[in-house]
């Protein structure tokens, strides 16, 4: 049975959130994305995308390894191993191929909204890299589950 207190929250929230929200400060006139313009509608329905795929890349490499502390532990290695190693790496073509293939940089750079012509992709093509990193993870999930489980 729920407590009077479970109501009270929302409440808060609630109005915590009409008094910060829009009209007090959030608004395009003081520097705030407006998701009207393109490209801040872009990166915010991208970035929905982008974890929906980090998340299906978490889900193939759980079901391939059958074991969600080595997934988390691989899936984690795999998204910050491309960034740290091209930050080591003093040559800027490999660097930015490293950029270029990795999926947390690439996949990020769907939410940039200025600059996006230094980017190594453009915010597309980075989720395309995304897409085919989870369709490997996915596929090598079903290929496991299938094969050993059968």
């Amino acid at each position: 049975m729920p407590s009077a207190a479970c109501g009270i929250d929302p409440a808060k929230v609630s109005f915590t959130g009409w008094l910060i929200l829009p009209g007090r400060g959030f608004t395009p006139a003081h520097g705030y994305a407006s998701l009207t313009a393109g490209a801040d509608l872009r990166a915010a329905a991208g970035t929905v995308v982008y974890l929906t795929l980090i998340a299906l890349l978490g889900l193939g490499a759980a079901a391939a390894g059958r074991d969600s502390a080595a997934a988390i532990g691989l899936v984690l290695g795999l998204l910050y191993l491309f960034p740290i190693a091209a930050a080591v790496i003093s040559d800027a073509t490999i660097s930015r191929h490293l950029q270029q293939i990795g999926p947390l940089s690439a996949g990020l750079d769907v939410q940039a909204t200025i600059g996006v012509n230094s980017l190594p992709l453009t915010p597309w093509q980075g989720l395309g890299v995304v897409a085919l990193w989870t369709a490997g993870a996915l596929l090598l999930g079903a290929f496991a589950l299938k094969f050993r489980d059968a």
